[in-house]
């Protein structure tokens, strides 16, 4: 009964100041079943902006029911004790609501706290910006010295080396800029327009190989090798070949290891039976050997079809007699598999998707024309067509000629196809066996849309050095 007193005390001065600074509290109506203790704001023609609060009368309550209703009203939340009165929220004009949504505003909770951030562990931020997507990395370059340097780091190359590859790029030369390529990125479907420095001016350099995101060019001429990360701008030109072959070669590259920190290797072989191989460490070409007796000479390589290399050995595609030669770098030996073609085909190309030897090629039979997926039977050494492109897209080939150029081996292909009336470039996942159109390559300074020559994949890295 002493806390009820004390109570009632309390209630009776707040009460007192009420009828001296604010309005009375109004009565409570009859009709009301309870004397719950509530907020009530009261409206007045005059003195809107005072603040008014509103008591029950305990005199006609049991101490014991206040008490409980007390207690009631403060678990749930509901009594909001001397809480001022609030105007109804005034309506904004557009410009004022849409102030904070502006695309360079940002929230304060937002903004980092420098204390904790400069404190970030070095290799955890290394970690993590070593799996940023390409593009991002080289915009975040620019912020400050010690960014733009992590690509000399050892460190950051090992995280680099830790993430699995993603999807490979696209390095491709076209028909109106021979000496300009343009790069594509099948994840973010867009084109990039590199400027490799370190070519000769005015020299027409081919991309005939890539590995460990290092892409292989050759000079038109069949004279030079350079090698070049297109991302990187890491570049070196070869030293001249012992070996004086001016006629068209196939060239081929692989990895000494998991990674170019170990070096890489490149061979080239011509029709005649003549190669050589190139070894990074060495920084030089050596003869191993001459061609086996029991491959047939003058070898007819099939030059549209890149090489494609599993592990240590490089594999071209021959048409006479048809099917493949192989090379392996580690024990420097030859071999010859004789695979008939499927019937009917045209433009075709092997290809490679996790260790698996892949035909692409134009199936064309009458007016009708599609594009097939062959996986070579390991048991038989025969080719398994596993997919072809979808019949609504072979019906744009109906009655034309059209000519196939697949510019990717690495499980991601991108098929270049062109007759008089079209230009189609299309992507195909070997996994998902999903087709994907390709937006068409444009000029950086023009709209003027560019026929694909020739090109190759090639995973991007950060750290590969030439």
């Amino acid at each position: 009964m002493e806390g009820l007193a004390m109570l009632r005390q309390l209630i009776g001065q707040l009460q007192d100041l009420l009828h001296l600074y604010g309005s009375p509290p109004p009565p409570l109506l009859p009709s009301s079943p309870f004397h719950l203790l509530h907020l009530h704001q009261l409206p007045h023609p005059f003195h809107d902006h005072h603040r008014r609060w509103c008591f029950p009368n305990i005199n006609d309550t049991s101490a014991e029911d206040y008490y409980s209703l007390v207690m009631a009203a403060g678990k749930s939340g509901n009594c909001k004790m001397l809480e001022p009165f609030k105007p109804p929220p005034s309506k904004r004009s557009r410009k004022e609501r849409n102030r904070g949504k502006l695309p360079g505003s940002t929230p304060a909770s937002e903004v980092m706290d420098l204390e904790i951030w400069k404190d970030f562990p070095e290799d955890l931020f290394e970690a993590v910006i070593a799996r940023l997507p390409i593009a991002t990395f080289f915009r975040f370059r620019s912020v400050c010295r010690k960014w733009n340097s992590l690509l000399e780091s050892q460190s950051f190359s090992h995280h680099c080396a830790e993430i699995p590859q993603a999807n490979p790029w696209f390095y491709t030369i076209t028909h109106e800029n021979m000496n300009v390529g343009a790069m594509y990125d099948p994840s973010t479907k867009k084109w990039h327009h590199p400027t490799i420095s370190f070519l000769p001016a005015k020299m027409i350099a081919l991309p005939v190989a890539s590995v460990g995101g290092l892409v292989c060019f050759l000079d038109i001429g069949h004279r030079n090798f350079y090698v070049c990360n297109p991302l990187t701008q890491s570049f070196k030109e070869l030293p001249a070949r012992s070996v004086k072959v001016w006629s068209r070669v196939a060239v081929g590259m692989t990895l000494n290891g998991n990674s170019t920190n170990e070096g890489y290797k490149i061979l080239w072989v011509g029709c005649d039976g003549e190669y050589e191989v190139y070894d990074s460490v060495k920084n030089s070409w050596s003869r191993p050997g001459s061609m086996p007796s029991n491959i047939k000479l003058p070898l007819s390589l099939n030059f549209r079809s890149q090489a494609i290399s599993i592990d240590s050995t490089l594999y071209f595609m021959q048409s006479d007699p048809e099917g493949i030669v192989s090379y392996n770098m580690v024990s420097g030996v030859w071999k010859q598999f004789i695979i008939p073609a499927p019937i009917h085909l045209s433009d075709h190309t092997l290809a490679e998707c996790e260790g698996r030897i892949m035909l692409v090629g134009l199936l064309t039979k009458n007016a009708a024309t599609c594009v097939c997926i062959w996986e070579l039977q390991k048991m038989t050494l025969l080719w398994k067509e596993v997919d072809r492109m979808p019949n609504i897209w072979c019906l744009e080939f109906y009655g034309k000629h059209v000519r196939m150029s697949c510019l990717g081996n690495k499980g991601l292909f991108m098929l270049s196809l062109r007759s008089r009336q079209m230009n189609r470039l299309v992507t195909y996942n070997v996994m998902s066996r999903e087709w994907m159109k390709v937006p068409g390559c444009v000029l950086p300074r023009g709209r003027k849309r560019q026929w694909i020559a020739c090109g190759t994949a090639f995973h991007p890295c950060l750290t590969a050095t030439a």
